[in-house]
Formats: C-alpha cells, structure tokens, sequence
C-alpha cells in the first residue's frame, strides 16, 4: 500500500461524512456521521503534515496541521449538539480557513484544487465573521455556512487525485 493512500482514504470519508451528516435530519445520526468524519481528516491531514515537512514544504505542511486543530475544534464540539458546538465551529472553521490558505499559497497543488480551497476559506471566512458578530448561524445553516462544505469536499478531491496519480 503507498503511503499516500491512508491520507486519501481519510480525506474521502471525511468528505462524504461531512457532507451527509450536514443532510441528515437525525442529531444522534449526523453526530456520529460528523464524528467519524473529523476522526478521518485528523488522521489524513497528520499524515499530510508529516509527508510534506519531510519534503521540505514547511508551509504546506502548517498549512495541514492548521487545518488539523481546526478540525479537532470541530470534533471536540460536535457531540454538544448544533446549537452548544457554535463557538467550537466557529474556532475550528476559522483555522479551517487559515490552514487552505496556507495549503494554497505555494504551487504544489493545481490550481484549480488552489482556487476551490480559495473559496472555501472565504466562505468560511465569512461565516464565521457573521457568528462572531452575532448572525444566529449553525453549522448546517444556509446558504451560509453549508454552501463552503461543497468548495471543501471538492478541495479534497483535488488533494485525493494529486495523492494518487501516478509519479510522471
């Protein structure tokens, strides 16, 4: 098995989780889902950190480990139910924000897995500026926050597809 293909796995659970659980109408179901998702993208974006600190990419590297204590904030909320989580989420999207930035800031991904992380930052961004400034806003709210969780999952697709394509 490559030693990429751990990390990919946890980025597709994580997507796929994440984006169901924000569909489900269930608390007890949608916390679980969110619960297994954040489990997976911790341990991908560990994995991550490590392979590209060993390639010498310091700030991709920060940039997954950012993203890493923002998802851990997720985590740490997520069984306090929608409402009790906010302040969680609202940490844990802001250094989600900070750490896609990092992540996109250098060329090692294409651009257009750059650009959707871009965005997503942004959104994310956005949300948690409102909450802050007291938008009653939930992690499933619409359009915003939800409509950053589609630029996510596609950045993770981008992030899976340069994990395993082949070396040229």
């Amino acid at each position: 098995m490559r030693s990429d293909t751990i990390p990919a796995i946890g980025l597709a659970i994580g997507g796929a989780l994440g984006m169901a659980g924000t569909f489900v109408a269930g608390d007890a179901l949608r916390e679980t889902l969110w619960t297994i998702d954040g489990v997976a993208v911790v341990v991908a974006a560990a994995l991550l950190t490590m392979k590209y600190q060993r390639l010498g990419n310091d700030l991709v590297a920060a940039g997954f480990l950012t993203f890493l204590a923002g998802e851990s904030l997720l985590l740490a909320g997520n069984a306090a139910g929608l409402q009790a989580s906010v302040p969680s989420y609202v940490g844990g999207i802001a250094l989600w924000a900070a750490g896609l930035v990092m992540v996109s800031a250098q060329s090692t991904f294409a651009l257009w897995i750059r650009l959707a992380a871009l965005v997503a930052a942004l959104l994310f961004t956005v949300s948690a500026l409102m909450i802050l400034w007291g938008a009653p806003l939930l992690p499933t709210s619409a359009p915003l926050p939800a409509i950053g969780y589609p630029f996510l999952v596609l950045t993770f697709i981008g992030w899976i597809w340069t994990l395993l394509k082949p070396e040229r």
